[in-house]
């Protein structure tokens, strides 16, 4: 005859299923950060200079056909200082992403918009020139 010995209820927790959980998540937002930085196709001049970052502030976007864009959504020409006003452009740094092709007086208007309508920190984006070959 067994003797009735009262069991103890198990007091260990068993980390390796919530382990799996955090591994898998892990890996499916690596694969998914590339995706979500998307933004306007861009042919960007290409200048030495120092790099900035952008992440914090907010893009407007100039594409070679002159169409422009606060953000990600693109806005035109008569709405575009009620775009800034909403995006809080006087309270962030704004940065200009312009198309190379895009006439130069074009640009100057769209800064003096900008700064018209408040936007007191403006920087310009740019590329590095590709590296040339070694003779």
């Amino acid at each position: 005859m067994k003797s009735a010995i009262p069991r103890a209820p198990m007091a260990d927790i068993n980390v390796t299923p919530f382990v799996d959980v955090v591994l898998v998540l892990l890996i499916i937002f690596m694969v998914t950060a590339p995706f979500l930085q998307g933004g306007l196709e861009i042919d960007l001049p290409r200048v030495a200079t120092r790099g900035l970052d952008v992440r914090e502030g907010l893009i407007v976007s100039v594409r070679a056909d002159r169409t422009v864009a606060v953000g990600n959504s693109v806005v035109p020409a008569a709405r575009f200082e009620d775009a800034l006003a909403r995006a809080g452009a006087s309270h962030r740094p704004v940065f200009l992403k312009a198309d190379q092709d895009v006439p130069y007086g074009t640009i100057v208007e769209l800064i003096a918009r900008m700064r018209r309508s408040g936007v007191a920190s403006l920087g310009l984006v740019t590329q590095p020139p590709a590296p040339q070959a070694r003779r």
